[in-house]
C-alpha cells in the first residue's frame, strides 16, 4: 500500500475536521434530509480515518 506523506496526513485530517464542521454548521441554518447529514458526516469521518491508520506518524530514526 502507498505511504501518505506527513504533510499529506495533515492535510487529510484538517480537511475531514472541516467537512463535519460545515455539516454541522449547515444544518443548523438550513433544513437538510437526513442523507445528507449522514453523506457528509460518513465523508468526513471516513477521511480522519484513513489519515489516522494510513498516515505516516512515525519519527524517522
Amino acid at each position: 500500500m502507498k505511504k501518505i506523506t506527513k504533510k499529506k496526513t495533515l492535510i487529510l485530517l484538517s480537511i475531514g475536521m472541516f467537512v463535519i464542521a460545515t455539516s454541522q454548521i449547515f444544518s443548523q441554518f438550513m433544513e437538510l434530509s437526513d442523507f445528507a447529514k449522514g453523506s457528509f458526516m460518513g465523508i468526513g469521518l471516513g477521511l480522519l480515518l484513513t489519515a489516522l491508520i494510513i498516515g505516516n506518524f512515525r519519527t524517522i530514526q
